[in-house]
C-alpha cells in the first residue's frame, strides 16, 4: 500500500492559543484513521489544517494527484429554503451526469431518485449526512474526510451511518479519516487511533491504543472500553 498523507511535527496557534503542538501521523491507502478527544482538544483544528485552510507548522505531504471529500459536522439550512437536493448538487459547479448522481445516490442508501425533489431544508440529520457523502462522492475521492459523522442525528440513524462508511470503505476502496466520540465505533471499524489533545497522547491500532491508562490520560476519570470481537 502507498502512503496518502504524512504530517510531521504540526503545529497550530491561533490568537496566540496553542491549539495543537507537535502531532505526526501518516494515512495509508484503504485505511480508515479515527481522531478521537475530549472537546476542546483540536481535533477540527487538525482537520481545518491538514485541508491548508488554516497556517500552520510542520509539514503536511498529500500524495501528488490524491483527491479529497470531506463531509462536514453539520451544515445549517433554514427549513424554508426553497433549494431542491437536485439543485443542491448543481451548485457544485461540476457537472454530475444524472446517472453519476442516481449511482451515488443509492450508493449511501437511497432508493429511486425521490430524493431529489425534497427541499434539503426538510430532511433529517440521517438523510442530510447520506446527501453530504454522496456529494463528496461525485468527486471520486481517494479518501475522505469526517468530522462527527452522526453529529445530529438519531441513535438508529448514528448505527447506519457508521455501516454505510464502512460498506464505502471496503467497496469503494478509499481512506477515510474520521473524527468521532463514539469509542465502540473507533474500535470495531477504524485501523488506526490518534488519540488528540492538543498533542498526541497516543497512535496506533485500536486494540494497542484503546487501554484504560491512555483513555483515561486522555479523557480524565476512570475509562474503560469492552473491545468488539
Amino acid at each position: 500500500m502507498g502512503t496518502l498523507l504524512t504530517v510531521e511535527n504540526l503545529g497550530v496557534v491561533l490568537d496566540n492559543q496553542v491549539i495543537v503542538e507537535d502531532v505526526s501521523f501518516d494515512v495509508e491507502e484503504n485505511e480508515t484513521l479515527a481522531v478521537i478527544g475530549p472537546n476542546g482538544a483540536g481535533k477540527t483544528t487538525l482537520f481545518r489544517a491538514i485541508l491548508g485552510l488554516i497556517p500552520y507548522t510542520g509539514k503536511v505531504n498529500w500524495k501528488k494527484g490524491v483527491k479529497i471529500g470531506y463531509v462536514p459536522q453539520k451544515l445549517y439550512i433554514d427549513r424554508d429554503l426553497p433549494l431542491t437536493v437536485r439543485e443542491f448538487f448543481d451548485l457544485r459547479g461540476v457537472g454530475v451526469t444524472s446517472r453519476e448522481l442516481s449511482h451515488f445516490l443509492s450508493v449511501v442508501g437511497f432508493e429511486g431518485n425521490e430524493i431529489l425533489g425534497k427541499r434539503v431544508g426538510v430532511l433529517s440529520g440521517g438523510e442530510m449526512q447520506r446527501v453530504l457523502i454522496a456529494w463528496a462522492l461525485c468527486n471520486h475521492p481517494n479518501v475522505l474526510l469526517f468530522d462527527e459523522p452522526t453529529s445530529g442525528v438519531d441513535v438508529s440513524a448514528e448505527v447506519s451511518i457508521y455501516s454505510l462508511l464502512n460498506k464505502l470503505h471496503n467497496d469503494e476502496k478509499f481512506s477515510i479519516i474520521l473524527i468521532s466520540h463514539e469509542l465502540q465505533i473507533v474500535d470495531r471499524y477504524a485501523t488506526k487511533v490518534i488519540c488528540l489533545n492538543k498533542n498526541k497522547v497516543c497512535y496506533g491500532a485500536p486494540r494497542e491504543v484503546l487501554i484504560n491508562k491512555n483513555l483515561s490520560e486522555l479523557f480524565g476519570g476512570d475509562i474503560s472500553l469492552y473491545h468488539h470481537h
